[in-house]
């Protein structure tokens, strides 16, 4: 997207949010965030929207110039595991700083609550969509005759 004179436009301050309540209820299900207490709605959509994909058609979610708006043929596709993997992790930090001890003949493993959520984190980081770029081969530059005999050598 260009502006009048033919300068690139500036990406808008708040771009249109294509996250919906589904996706947004279930990554609260695959990171135990049953109520927004921790979590708010718009809390889950960032991280959602931090991971949009290309959708079914091959549309990327960028226009042709990597510009907002969002690309209008692109379906909305978010990886939501990528998401949920976010969230787990920034739970496990939250857990870091807790400690095992021994009290009155009991002992506490605190540090159970950040395994767990790394745990939970590295599961679903494996299933999240792999991303991939494909590359185009160039055609080779044929050799002269002084390189392949130079090459001989070898």
């Amino acid at each position: 997207m260009t502006t009048f004179d033919g300068t690139p436009a500036a990406a808008p301050s708040t771009p249109v949010s294509n996250v919906t309540a589904a996706q947004i209820a279930k990554v609260r299900r695959m990171c135990k965030e049953r109520n927004s207490t921790s979590y708010s709605d718009e809390d889950i959509q960032a991280f959602i929207e931090a991971y949009p994909l290309v959708d079914i058609y091959g549309y990327d979610y960028r226009d042709s110039q990597n510009y907002y708006p969002i690309n209008p043929d692109w379906t909305p596709t978010y990886d939501l595991n990528a998401a949920a993997a976010d969230i787990w992790e920034e739970k496990a930090g939250e857990k870091a700083d807790e400690f095992d001890f021994s009290a009155d003949g009991a002992s506490y493993s605190r540090s159970q609550k950040y395994e767990n959520a790394m745990k939970q984190a590295r599961y679903f980081r494996s299933r999240r969509s792999h991303k991939t770029m494909q590359m185009q081969a160039s055609p080779k530059r044929p050799l002269s005759p002084e390189e392949l005999d130079s090459d001989d050598s070898n």
